[in-house]
């Protein structure tokens, strides 16, 4: 059966209320169902289902599709991921139906190729990686179970290897295999251990790099690619999916060497996040498997303010979170290898929940005997129980009065004054406005504007609309502010590379590889722009048209001839821009 027949099979035989029902209650509001949105942090219900026309929207926060798009982004699975789960709950066959993409199976293979490098590398006779694993207690068992690799400290030696292959030079750029300065190419991982990166599917979709001895950065990761993006995946999945589901929690540990020395001592529902903060795509990853989470990060202030942050993503996405401290040591790494499995497991009954975590962190910062220090952090405090759910809250502000000396009824009314002065979120929720990826108009944008700065004189329409929030944000930013400063002519990469994080570095250097016709810059500037602005037309004739078709009557006569009247007008702008 082709592609195109299995998915009007798919939304024929699924039912959209039935499938959103299992995981969002849904009310019979009209002719809609109403519920709280699944995607984003809300008391009063503006997420709607249509069972006539086998859609939802949120009117919230934005999101809305079919049955298959909203399979996509509560269980976090890819368009083909999406119809595999629903064919599998209807007894729909697929035989046939996804062949592939022939572009990303080849990069797939490539990254393969080069893992099986690294492994090759790793095991030849006084190996400086070999002996570094050894030294972590690393066994050889466990070194092979994760594939772990060396790349030496030569510059071109997986170059070298995967052009004898027939892999060009390219499609390694793309993968971050290697790096380009100038006309040089030469490997990126140089002199490192090497984890790879591999999805639930199997799949090498990138590599983690730890540098031998001295060094930085200490830790080096593969750039963003078609086939891996840091905030969808989390290192070390592929071997604990089974265990997590067995054992229905999760740890999450900063590092590749803590999940690897936990699954070596037998401790095995364990991934890290991939060296980044922890993001709401890897909470809802983490939700396919268990809703309870154990955070064990480094014991440093870096490490519990890490914990910090991911608590409240955690929280936001319904998970169950408790932090684990390791107390005495740098990590669970060091932890493990000092005092063993059973000390660990030990530890982890004593983890702290979402509110006591919180208390005890912010109760830290100040000095409880002093009655200005005390009157401080009751501020923080109850500002901190108004991102929490009332119940919870409640339970905490009889903690916080024997805490403080101060009478939980005093603490109870702050509480409530400034739960209506200003509600709290705990997540606040996902906007297209806060969105990082970069389209290919505004990627092109900004390669014009490294040639020649006059490029960041954005037309006003548009301006706006491009490069919200994000590492492309931070790289426009940084030349608008350069041009402002009287600069013209190309962009100083220099002095820009020495103000940007490094993943916003290799965002830059990608960018920097964008080809653009001599002579021709003009003309590609003026064709992105109109490529946002028909965009743009096409978003909002999109928004008006889902608003029209799921409103059930709350939408007064004028509203609804604004909307048709807007829509009219943009209608007939894309006509004359041939849309």
């Amino acid at each position: 059966m082709s592609q195109s027949n299995i998915v009007d099979e798919i939304k024929s035989r699924c039912n959209i209320v039935d499938v959103i029902g299992r995981v969002v209650t849904l009310k019979k509001a009209g002719s809609n169902y109403k519920g709280l949105c699944p995607f984003h942090n809300e008391k009063t219900p503006s997420f709607n289902v249509n069972e006539a026309r086998q859609i939802f929207v949120c009117f919230g926060c934005g999101a809305k599709g079919d049955v298959i798009s909203f399979v996509e982004k509560y269980y976090n699975h890819d368009f083909k991921g999406a119809c595999e789960m629903l064919a599998g709950e209807y007894g729909i066959d697929m035989t046939g139906a996804f062949g592939g993409s022939e572009h990303k199976k080849e990069l797939y293979e490539i990254n393969r190729q080069a893992a099986m490098f690294f492994y090759k590398a790793l095991r030849r006779n006084g190996n400086p990686g070999y002996l570094y694993m050894k030294e972590r207690g690393i066994s050889e068992e466990t070194m092979n179970r994760f594939g772990i690799g060396y790349a030496d400290g030569q510059w071109q030696s997986l170059l070298n290897h995967m052009e004898s292959l027939g892999v060009s030079r390219e499609k390694l750029l793309q993968l971050g295999l290697i790096s380009r300065s100038g006309d040089r190419y030469y490997d990126k991982f140089r002199d490192r251990v090497i984890f790879p990166i591999i999805n639930t599917g199997g799949k090498v979709i990138g590599f983690g790099g730890r540098i031998i001895g001295d060094g930085n950065p200490k830790y080096l990761n593969s750039q963003e690619s078609e086939v891996f993006q840091k905030k969808n995946n989390l290192y070390g999945l592929n071997l604990a999916k089974s265990e997590i589901t067995k054992e229905d929690r999760i740890i999450l540990v900063e590092g590749y060497m803590d999940v690897i020395s936990l699954y070596q001592s037998g401790i095995r529902n364990v991934c890290a996040s991939l060296g980044t903060a922890l993001t709401e795509n890897q909470a809802r990853l983490i939700k396919r498997f268990t809703k309870n989470v154990i955070l064990s990060y480094d014991a440093d202030e870096a490490g519990q303010n890490a914990a910090m942050r991911g608590i409240d993503i955690l929280y936001g996405e319904d998970l169950r979170a408790r932090v684990l401290k390791v107390e005495g040591v740098k990590d669970p790494d060091e932890f493990i290898k000092e005092r063993g499995r059973s000390a660990f497991l030990d530890l982890m009954d004593e983890a702290l929940p979402y509110g006591d975590f919180k208390i005890r962190r912010i109760s830290q910062k100040y000095d409880l005997t002093d009655e200005q220090q005390r009157l401080d952090y009751l501020r923080e405090i109850i500002a901190a129980l108004q991102s929490m759910r009332p119940v919870e809250a409640d339970m905490y502000i009889s903690k916080i009065a024997e805490q403080t000396g101060i009478s939980a009824q005093a603490i109870r009314l702050e509480y409530e004054s400034g739960r209506q002065e200003q509600p709290v979120r705990a997540a606040p929720p996902p906007r297209e406005d806060q969105r990082s990826d970069l389209s290919e108009a505004e990627k092109n944008l900004l390669r014009l504007m490294i040639m020649d700065l006059k490029y960041t004189a954005i037309p006003s329409d548009i301006h706006t609309a491009v490069f919200r929030g994000g590492d492309g944000a931070q790289i426009y930013q940084l030349l608008r502010k350069a041009a402002e400063a009287g600069r013209t002519g190309p962009a100083d990469l220099t002095a820009l590379r020495e103000e940007l994080e490094p993943e916003q570095a290799e965002l830059l250097e990608r960018i920097e590889q964008i080809a653009v016709t001599a002579e021709k810059e003009q003309i590609v500037f003026e064709q992105c722009v109109d490529h946002i602005r028909r965009e743009l037309l096409q978003q909002r004739d999109q928004e008006i048209t889902w608003m029209l078709s799921l409103d059930d009557g709350t939408l007064s006569e004028d509203e609804l001839r604004d909307l048709m009247k807007e829509q009219a007008q943009i209608q007939k702008q894309m006509k004359g821009q041939g849309r």
